[in-house]
């Protein structure tokens, strides 16, 4: 049986400012059909497999559960790391977890940040890995390139063994001349970073060449956590884990690894100019998403989010707007975007990290303007949910509802709101918002005072399991 394990950490920084920390690209719905986790989730639809096995970091828990839940996919399945440790740890918590369930299947490894285009050629790559895999090999997808691409790492084949080859190695990304050489040669393939084998001989080949990694990943899976739909691994024992990829740590060592090329209209969307590459484009070659408007422009990329973008003269260029930061750029520039956000991380902006409007699970909230001693946030609370009953030692809040129907609570005493009704929470006191109603609960809460934090609270209680905000 086929197990997919689907590894959605990672930050996407070079997608940034639409990538944060908080929110990386793997969560973004950048077709407007989907986000990149569910799409990985869904194109496993027509394979016969078990329930996927989500592996993030704690951070996105909520966000993940909740974009499963969306597709039905939820089923007590996310692993959680207490912090990003690369590939090859994450694989083998899955391993681990598969072989404590007394089964021993064939692991099909994914990222949940890539685009497949053709699902027939991706069906059709896993039945031939599901032959390689089952005669102890550990299969990596090569991607047939299509050009001489420098942000990629390589692989390159060796002697045939039935469907695919041998690995005679693994490259790092090549420059511009190289990339070309190895495009010229057809020996060469991208790593694609999609893997499957068996459980207990990629734990087998593990311990061989990495015995640290896979002891301190034993240690981590035999003191798990349950909680909701998550599973938590002993924190101190995975800490000690070195973090490393599963191409060094394995496949680069390892006498059993095998590459199987393949046509799948795979890109793993590391750039705007990727996207841009993938995406539909007018009679001057732009992209355009959202409220755009060009004049004698060609080339160009420009996102949207929620105002009106206008570009005059642009050509080969990026414009990616969102409600708290823009990135303009020359396309052939992109590349380079991770070094802004390192910049933005060493001035202490939080543009970096976070979005204005973040996402909780209960709901989520957009802070839509902020001054001295006050900051006004829209809120939205999901049927059913519940803020943590907390409070509040610097600040006083004000409460208005635009929509739906609120269930506050102060200081023990409960009381119902409907639209536009308001309530005041004193500085101090110990207060709770739910939604009892059946739509969503739509409301604007004014704060005030010398601090105004997102940790000037105080939980006594929460149902989702959180000491922080």
């Amino acid at each position: 049986m086929i197990l997919p394990v689907i590894l959605a950490g990672g930050t996407g920084t070079r997608l940034w400012p639409l990538s944060r920390d908080l929110m990386p690209k793997q969560y973004l719905n950048l077709d407007r059909k989907q986000t990149m986790l569910q799409a990985t989730v869904s194109r496993l639809e027509k394979i016969n497999s078990l329930p996927p096995l989500v592996i993030c970091n704690e951070e996105h828990r909520f966000i993940a559960a909740e974009q499963l839940r969306q597709i039905g996919s939820l089923d007590h399945n996310i692993l959680l790391e207490p912090a990003g440790k690369n590939t090859a740890p994450a694989i083998a918590l899955a391993a681990f977890s598969a072989l404590a369930k007394g089964n021993d299947p064939l692991m099909l490894v994914l990222a949940a940040d890539h685009v497949i285009t053709d699902t027939v050629a991706f069906k059709n790559a896993i039945e031939k890995a599901v032959e390689l895999a089952s005669e102890n090999k550990l299969v990596t997808f090569g991607i047939v390139p299509t050009n001489p691409e420098t942000g990629y790492g390589y692989i390159r084949r060796g002697e045939p063994v039935r469907t695919g080859f041998h690995v005679a190695e693994f490259v790092e990304k090549p420059d511009r001349v190289t990339a070309l050489k190895y495009l010229e040669s057809g020996e060469f393939y991208w790593n694609s970073g999609m893997f499957m084998f068996r459980a207990s001989l990629f734990l087998s080949e593990l311990k061989k060449h990495r015995a640290d990694i896979f002891h301190a990943c034993e240690l981590a899976m035999a003191d798990v956590d349950p909680d909701m739909d998550f599973v938590r691994v002993n924190k101190e024992a995975f800490m000690t884990c070195p973090a490393e990829s599963v191409d060094y740590a394995v496949m680069e060592k390892t006498n059993a690894a095998v590459v199987l090329p393949q046509d799948i209209g795979w890109n793993d969307v590391g750039a705007w100019s990727s996207l841009w590459e993938i995406s539909k484009k007018d009679a001057n070659y732009n992209v355009h998403h959202g409220d755009v408007q060009d004049v004698e422009c060609t080339g160009n990329f420009v996102y949207a989010e929620n105002s009106l973008v206008v570009t005059l003269g642009l050509h080969d260029s990026v414009v990616v707007q969102t409600k708290d930061a823009v990135l303009v750029a020359a396309k052939d520039q992109v590349q380079n975007v991770k070094s802004v956000v390192q910049k933005l991380k060493s001035l202490g902006r939080d543009e970096y990290r976070v979005h204005r409007e973040v996402y909780r699970p209960w709901g989520k909230y957009d802070s839509i303007d902020r001054g001295r001693r006050y900051q006004v946030k829209r809120i939205t609370v999901n049927p059913g949910e519940k803020l943590s009953i907390q409070m509040h030692h610097h600040r006083s809040e004000h409460w208005i509802v635009v929509s739906g129907t609120a269930k506050v609570t102060i200081d023990n005493l409960e009381k119902l709101l409907s639209e536009n009704q308001s309530i005041y929470i004193p500085l101090g006191s110990v207060h709770a918002l739910e939604n009892p109603g059946k739509i969503p609960l739509e409301l604007i809460e004014v704060q005030s005072g010398a601090y105004l934090g997102e940790d000037d609270i105080v939980r006594f209680s929460d149902r989702y399991g959180r000491t922080q905000s």
